[in-house]
């Protein structure tokens, strides 16, 4: 595994992917759609050439062990089109705020899914995801 493909979460194939498919007239219904694509492309790509997540170290127990799975949110999916010169500056700041508000407005989590009523506080020792995008 070549270094750094541990934290790695975009591909040059899910890069092509998101050039191809995104659309400046994307629903977020559709938008939603081709993040749930970019993520389960992800998943293979990590399963089919053998890519573990990268170690963590508990800051509150010293316990080492894998952290989450990396997976694309939307936000992640906006800043990715920014990041890859695939739309404007304007355009991402506008997409961002268009989704902060359509996230809040129909109770969805990072991933474009409906928040569950009860929510799970974060337990020490379990998988912890990266803070970076």
């Amino acid at each position: 595994m070549p270094a750094g493909d541990s934290q790695r979460v975009w591909f040059p194939e899910m890069v092509a992917r998101l050039e191809r498919e995104w659309g400046e007239a994307m629903s977020f219904a559709a938008l939603i759609g081709l993040r749930d694509g970019l993520d389960s492309m992800l998943q293979q790509i990590r399963s089919e050439r053998h890519i573990s997540p990268p170690l963590f170290t508990c800051p509150k127990c010293g316990r080492r062990g894998p952290m989450a799975v990396p997976r694309v949110s939307v936000r992640a999916m906006i800043l990715a089109l920014g990041r890859f010169g695939i739309a404007t500056p304007a355009k991402i700041k506008t997409l961002e705020r268009e989704w902060a508000k359509y996230r809040d407005q129909h109770d969805l989590d990072l991933y474009g899914k409906r928040l569950l009523e009860s929510q799970d506080a974060e337990h020490c020792c379990e998988p912890h995801t990266p803070t970076s995008h």
